[in-house]
């Protein structure tokens, strides 16, 4: 359900966090208190916890900063400002990767970014669900052209890295990071990349890198959510940068990144990829189809494989899999 005006203006009015009576709420919108009522419960349906007391009147339990696009474009870097093409903003979608894959074959700016307030069908790797609640986190994807497919080659450790260094220049460090994708904060995950690839004219490939990151992420909605996770209030304890500044941030990475990666590849990454790897060294499984395979995480390759030094004493690459800590022997 797509805010309109009145619930943009309600949810303004809320975001103080501060208790607001209906007559207070229907003064300041011009409306009724059944008006006010109707749009409360609108908003309780987005996933939004509100508290609703008799005598008090209503509170968001969680903050929310709804996106804006003046608000990023004002904190980007040169550097970044120069790569963004569209900056395009939703209430609500499906998805942001599937949306900007529809529009690379419309022949969408190179450069643009999708964000959105919500997902109704957010999507991890190997058809996982992306879980999406309203104002709460980041659902990022930005588009890029590369002019052979082999250019993508180790792409999602490079963006990894990029996302490690956005969230300590905004205030938060310590993040870590699991192969291939996912970005963690002591072994939970913390948010995930999703790279998509589709051929077009002339050789040229289309990508769309898409992050979900877990700011604030509402108990209620994490409920269906079957592995161990977490967000940056909890991770730290402590009040999280504002949202619309963290998405700036990960752009000034990761904008610049996309621009320079056809010349420069994986190889400037790998260092501060190794570093923040947080199974380095550590035994694992291989998860891929209904093979299994078992041994400890060596190290990757130049182009971005996993090299698993394997049970039987063979070291192995793996172009893709799902990683998955078991305990030491």
């Amino acid at each position: 359900m797509p805010l309109d005006a009145l619930d943009q203006s309600l949810l303004r009015t809320m975001t103080d966090g501060r208790f607001h009576s209906g007559t207070e709420l229907a003064g300041i919108l011009g409306v009724t208190r059944a008006t006010v009522w109707n749009h409360v419960r609108a908003l309780e349906s987005l996933g939004l916890e509100i508290a609703a007391l008799p005598g008090k009147g209503y509170r968001l339990l969680s903050p929310v900063e709804l996106l804006s696009g003046a608000g990023i474009r004002a904190a980007l870097a040169p550097s970044a400002a120069e790569c963004l093409g569209d900056l395009d903003i939703h209430d609500e979608i499906d998805s942001t990767n599937s949306h900007l894959m529809r529009q690379a074959a419309q022949g969408a700016r190179i450069g643009t970014v999708c964000l959105a307030e919500r997902q109704l069908a957010g999507r991890g790797r190997i058809g996982r669900d992306w879980v999406s609640p309203f104002g709460a986190n980041i659902y990022l994807s930005v588009l890029w052209r590369f002019e052979d497919p082999t250019q993508v080659a180790g792409l999602s450790l490079a963006v990894g890295v990029a996302i490690v260094r956005a969230l300590k220049a905004a205030g938060f460090p310590g993040a870590a990071l699991k192969w291939p994708n996912d970005v963690l904060w002591a072994h939970a995950k913390l948010g995930g990349i999703l790279i998509e690839v589709a051929g077009e004219a002339h050789g040229q490939c289309a990508v769309v890198v898409g992050l979900g990151l877990n700011r604030h992420l509402p108990d209620s909605a994490a409920s269906v959510i079957d592995q161990t996770w977490t967000d940056m209030g909890r991770a730290t304890g402590v009040a999280v940068p504002p949202r619309n500044r963290l998405i700036a941030a990960i752009l000034n990475e990761l904008l610049p990144l996309l621009h320079g990666y056809p010349q420069q590849g994986l190889a400037p990454y790998l260092p501060e990829w190794r570093s923040a790897h947080a199974y380095q060294g550590q035994y694992a499984t291989i998860h891929f189809g209904e093979t299994r395979i078992e041994g400890r995480i060596a190290d990757v390759t130049d182009d971005g494989l996993l090299i698993l030094e394997c049970t039987d004493g063979r070291r192995r690459s793996f172009a893709s899999g799902d990683v998955r800590l078991r305990a030491r022997p």
